[in-house]
């Protein structure tokens, strides 16, 4: 089938809660049908009903819209092909799980639930692989009347071939074969009529014509198993992609230590949309060997599987802070205002009065836009602009190769000074304290950084002189006669 108008689809469990790995096949899928001028379906595969978590298909939507990943069909959508919803299409799986038995592809199995476990524990002890030991494969009536009544609702199992092999063409990785043998006759119709993902994913994807399907790695070994259930039914298989794993730095399975959260909470954390598409189109796929900052356009007009990798991405969550402080500082001023409001509205401390003078935010983020990772650690970076009172231990007043006289002498003399000064400007502040770290005999570092930490609690911060006019002349001498007291006060 071409690649031109490819139909893909994301095909997500309301299980949890789409962690990056999973949301990374969502972009994958997404940026191969704007590539192509195709469609990206939405279907929630929510057949697995003990396992739905309440909210999390929600939480699945709003992440795709968040990234702006927008589905041509799907819930909220609609489509030619739906619903998008498996609990909604019983009546498709059913219907082809009856075939499959219908032809001889499948049958019913009548074992219960403690003969499976006692098996499977008499398999494990014995050390063979776990699996179906294909006791109602071929039932006779007599039998199959006998274990009817140990099972009176029987799952359905597809008739695996024993001898041979099945192979498949994987887009990424060539052909691929597993022997039949080591494939299980695994269940297709679970005994409450709801289907297994094996058949659901199947019968789904050829009446929604799917061209192709890319997903995770961890399916190749489910493949099989497809390519034996699109034959059975008499369908055409679409092309298989399965994406290269994602590791962690160490190069262990990605969990939660490195990365492995909901998508959900990097939005929380403070990360741009914009960097997580792109820091995510990374792992595993690649513009050249050398550009990391890639734009939207460009990822839609690139994307092509060819370029996709075989080995697993690494994830490195360093880079990601890297790459959204790269985003962060291509935000307009008015953009980052209206986008660090509600980190700042949220974290800033219960001291700060609400609501927040946007214009005042105004004045104060381009001293930080540089210094930004995330727009949630913005309230760290900027609370001293917003607090009544600051706090820090009276020690780090005393300037270096300076003891505690000569400093509180600074102060006092850089106060006399900036009361009287006229206006309170970067360049009148600037014209003022360099001559008067020289009266002094101090070199500039040393009276600005014990100034720094009279008027914003820190020995690292914005520029001094903007840093200072944003606060104002009233504020300022307030917090260095604080800093006067403080260290009058202080005994090393």
């Amino acid at each position: 089938m071409p690649k031109k108008n490819a139909r893909v689809r994301y095909a997500p469990s309301p299980t949890g809660y789409p962690h990056v790995g999973n949301i990374r096949t969502a972009l994958f899928n997404w940026l191969f049908a704007r590539h192509t001028g195709g469609s990206f379906i939405v279907r929630i595969e929510d057949t697995d009903t003990a396992r739905t978590v309440s909210g999390a298909e929600d939480v699945i939507l709003e992440s795709l819209r968040w990234l702006g990943l927008d589905w041509d069909e799907g819930p909220g959508k609609g489509g030619a092909y739906g619903p998008y919803r498996q609990s909604e299409r019983l009546e498709y799986y059913q219907k082809a799980a009856r075939q499959l038995v219908e032809q001889g592809n499948a049958y019913y199995c009548y074992c219960a639930p403690e003969r499976l476990e006692e098996m499977r524990s008499g398999q494990i002890a014995n050390k063979q692989p776990p699996g179906y030991d294909r006791r109602c494969r071929e039932l006779d009536p007599h039998k199959k009347s006998g274990f009817s009544g140990e099972c009176p609702h029987p799952v359905i199992r597809f008739k695996t071939p024993i001898e041979g092999s099945t192979a498949f063409c994987d887009e990424l990785r060539g052909e691929v074969a597993f022997e039949n043998r080591s494939i299980d006759d695994f269940i297709i119709l679970k005994a409450d009529g709801f289907p297994t993902y094996h058949l659901a994913s199947v019968v789904d994807d050829h009446l929604m014509q799917i061209s192709h399907i890319m997903r995770a790695e961890e399916w190749i070994s489910s493949a099989p198993k497809h390519v034996l259930l699109y034959g059975a039914l008499g369908y055409q298989p679409p092309r298989f992609a399965h994406l290269p794993m994602i590791l962690g730095p160490d190069r262990s399975k990605l969990s939660k230590r490195h990365g492995a959260v909901s998508i959900t909470q990097y939005r929380e954390e403070g990360y741009l949309p914009q960097a997580m598409v792109n820091f995510l189109a990374l792992l595993g796929w690649s513009l050249d060997d050398k550009t990391d900052i890639i734009s939207l356009q460009t990822l839609v007009e690139s994307f092509t599987l060819e370029r996709i990798g075989k080995t697993a991405a690494v994830f490195n969550r360093e880079k990601l802070d890297w790459m959204n402080g790269v985003y962060i500082r291509s935000l307009s001023l008015d953009d980052l205002v209206r986008q660090a409001m509600p980190f700042l509205e949220k974290y800033l401390p219960d001291s700060v009065e609400r609501p927040l003078d946007e214009g005042y935010v105004k004045k104060v983020m381009p001293l930080i836009h540089e210094r930004a990772k995330t727009l949630r650690e913005i309230p760290q970076l900027v609370d001293f602009f917003f607090t009544p009172d600051i706090g820090y231990e009276a020690g780090l007043l005393i300037g270096k190769k300076m003891d505690r006289q000569m400093s509180l002498n600074a102060l006092e003399v850089t106060l006399d000074h900036l009361e009287k000064l006229e206006p309170f400007t970067h360049d009148t502040l600037e014209q003022s304290l360099r001559p008067l770290a020289e009266e002094l005999e101090l070199k500039a570092g040393q009276l600005f950084g014990i100034i720094r930490v009279a008027v914003t609690g820190l020995t690292v911060a914005p520029p001094l002189f903007e840093t200072m006019v944003v606060l104002g002349k009233v504020k300022c001498l307030q917090r260095i006669k604080q800093a006067i007291s403080s260290l009058s006060a202080y005994t090393c």
